[in-house]
């Protein structure tokens, strides 16, 4: 989209969101559109704001990390302390999604155990009921 400005259904429209999620990014004080009445003025600055607020969920940020880094590079003079910051932010994060993947690996291993478990028991009786005469075997029908 072109245009310096949009309003709120554009910008819905532009990013894949809705009227509902825009205005909630604005209560959290990520997006300041202008006013008209009552109608919402977004510019490229509201635009780029968004964007960099989508990019920060998909990464997993709160919405709170989100706006700090924003605010800072509003404030920001000279880029150093805002990268310094996202550096720590990107640090911690990378530290929680490896913790999560290290226990995510560990379920699996357990779930893979109680499964060759469960099928080592079947085939167990498997082969005790393979060795019953015919009719005394259990079905699940009779079970």
């Amino acid at each position: 989209m072109g245009d310096a400005t949009c309003t709120i259904t554009e910008l819905a429209r532009e990013f894949g969101l809705t009227t509902r999620a825009i205005r909630f990014y604005e209560d959290q004080g990520l997006l300041a559109p202008k006013r008209v009445g009552r109608n919402r003025i977004y510019n490229q600055r509201d635009r780029v704001r968004l964007k960099l607020t989508l990019r920060g969920k998909r990464l997993g940020f709160a919405l709170s990390e989100i706006k700090q880094l924003l605010d800072m590079y509003d404030a920001a003079k000279d880029e150093k302390a805002q990268i310094e910051r996202f550096l720590e932010v990107l640090a911690r994060r990378r530290s929680i999604l490896e913790q999560q993947r290290e226990d995510i690996e560990a379920v699996l291993a357990e779930i893979s155990a109680f499964e060759k478990q469960c099928r080592e028991i079947l085939a167990g009786r498997a082969e005790k009921e393979g060795s019953k005469p015919p009719g005394t075997r259990k079905g699940l029908a009779r079970a």
